[in-house]
């Protein structure tokens, strides 16, 4: 379990510029927040909206408060981004996620590849494990969770890159983790980006691993709770 910051609670204006977003306060304060996620965030930032703000004491920032959650009509979404790699990690150290146990060294933002960063490298004496975190907020119809949420060539890059680092003392694992309460399974957003799904595929078949899990969310904390079902073409 990942505790959060003391939240504070208010409505959703607008977003914009990818970045911003307008709310108001309870006692009616309008403020103009971060908005820490660079997708669509298709579903998760309707006019009215309930939502949650963290606040920083850094001098530096222009906007001190950072939108985290969002409740929507399927259930509370984590729409901070960023977050999954935490959750993840706190999951793997807290011995959530059973596979990973035999690699007791862990390493976040780790380089490798063409430039690239591995969110968690997994290690042991004879063998490691990259893991790349995606954060999945997309809710369809039915319970389904659709990744990515907008064309994303960055994490075409990022499959081929976990591709380019299997050999025999080394695995590649892309995990995606579900901040969103309405999401019972798993699926890539072929409507929304095929080539992603393409890259996809090609990295499954070359050996990448998929994990799905699903994050419980709340105003307190986040925490990794259980695997979920996941399927390329799941419908």
């Amino acid at each position: 379990m990942m505790d959060l910051p003391n939240l504070i609670p208010a409505t959703l204006q607008r977003r914009y510029k990818r970045f911003l977003a307008d709310v108001v306060l309870d006692d009616g304060t309008p403020l103009t927040v971060h908005c820490p996620n660079t997708g669509a965030m298709t579903g998760c930032a309707p006019d009215g909206a309930r939502v949650w703000l963290s606040h920083s004491n850094s001098k530096t920032r222009k906007y001190p408060h950072t939108w985290e959650l969002v409740e929507t009509p399927q259930g509370m979404a984590c729409i901070h981004s960023a977050r999954a790699n935490k959750v993840v990690r706190e999951g793997i150290e807290q011995g959530r996620l059973p596979e990973f146990a035999a690699y007791p060294s862990i390493q976040s933002e780790v380089r490798y590849g063409e430039g690239s960063r591995a969110d968690l490298l997994l290690s042991n004496d004879d063998a490691r494990v990259f893991v790349e975190v995606k954060s999945v907020t997309l809710c369809l119809e039915e319970g389904l969770g659709a990744f990515p949420d907008a064309v994303s060539a960055r994490g075409q890059k990022h499959i081929r890159e976990l591709v380019g680092a299997l050999d025999e003392r080394t695995r590649a694992v892309l995990l995606f983790c579900v901040m969103h309460e309405g999401i019972q399974r798993v699926t890539g957003a072929r409507h929304i980006d095929p080539a992603y799904c393409e890259t996809l595929a090609a990295g499954i078949g070359a050996g990448l691993e998929v994990q799905a899990w699903r994050c419980a969310v709340s105003d307190a904390a986040l925490t990794l709770t259980e695997p979920l079902p996941f399927s390329l073409d799941a419908v």
